[in-house]
């Protein structure tokens, strides 16, 4: 019966699957932990252990054993070499950056919500700390495994990258409406999250440089937050006047003309990204 569904279908029910199999442990030890114990992080030993063994699965471990081979091609964690992983780096902090500017500018032009930390006022800040960097953890291995491998990849094989990452980044967003402060107003947060994590992947067909960028972008994220109120996805935390209330200023054509050269500047990025990928393949 599985086959009958289109392998458009098939990915996007295999990735949501691994995504929701990788978070709800996670979200259900954290919860756990906040609500006992909460000056210790005991989470992170029992999701260590559980991260382990997931990724281990994913990569094509354990039963049933017909299935490992396709496992391990799908979830996509590739090696590349120390140049392609330089290039996919700094490609890849480009397009932070290019996503911080964009973001200012639609802090500008449409209400964003503001995320509340308050219930973690009781947990001491050493804890919070190492519960924070596990899920980061989890976040860059879940979901660039899941979205980027599982979903994208598929996709890409039937329809080309630009279906595939459209599929993977609406998805991607819509996963996020688990998040309390999430609305349809950060759609296109997410969705250009998930375009600078999926060109990555389908350029060096690896998820890895993906991971890495998204567990350290989502501490950086979750420091600012804790630390000065602001959600990865402000520029600060008191609310900016919108342009159809005040008008346009020069702060706002500063920041136009910023996310034109620097996301200029990205686009090359990925394209070097691209040449170091096709020198690594014909020298191997």
């Amino acid at each position: 019966m599985w086959n009958r569904f289109p392998p458009l279908i098939q990915a996007i029910i295999t990735g949501l699957i691994v995504a929701i199999a990788g978070t709800i442990p996670w979200a259900f030890l954290v919860r756990l932990n906040l609500d006992h114990l909460p000056s210790v992080p005991w989470c992170i030993i029992p999701a260590s252990i559980y991260l382990w063994f997931f990724w281990k699965y994913v990569n094509g471990a354990g039963w049933p054993r017909s299935t490992a081979a396709i496992r391990k091609k799908t979830a996509r964690s590739n090696q590349l070499s120390s140049e392609v992983w330089g290039s996919a780096i700094v490609a890849g902090i480009l397009g932070l950056v290019s996503l911080v500017i964009f973001s200012g500018l639609l802090n500008r032009m449409i209400k964003l919500p503001k995320q509340d930390v308050s219930e973690l006022s009781h947990v001491p800040f050493a804890s919070l700390f190492f519960i924070l960097l596990m899920s980061a953890a989890f976040a860059g291995v879940v979901e660039e495994t899941a979205f980027r491998g599982y979903m994208q990849k598929p996709i890409e094989q039937r329809h080309g990258p630009v279906i595939a990452i459209v599929v993977t980044g609406s998805f991607f967003g819509f996963m996020h409406f688990t998040h309390p402060e999430t609305t349809f107003a950060l759609l296109p947060f997410y969705f250009s999250v998930a375009t600078i994590y999926g060109m990555l992947a389908y350029i060096t067909n690896s998820i890895l440089p993906g991971m890495i960028l998204h567990a350290v972008g989502n501490v950086f994220g979750s420091m600012d937050l804790l630390l000065r109120g602001q959600s990865e996805w402000q520029q600060s935390a008191v609310p900016q006047p919108l342009i159809w209330e005040t008008g346009t200023d020069g702060s706002f054509w500063l920041s136009c003309v910023g996310l034109i050269v620097i996301g200029t500047i990205t686009v090359w990025a990925y394209t070097n990204v691209a040449k170091e990928m096709k020198r690594s393949q014909s020298a191997g």
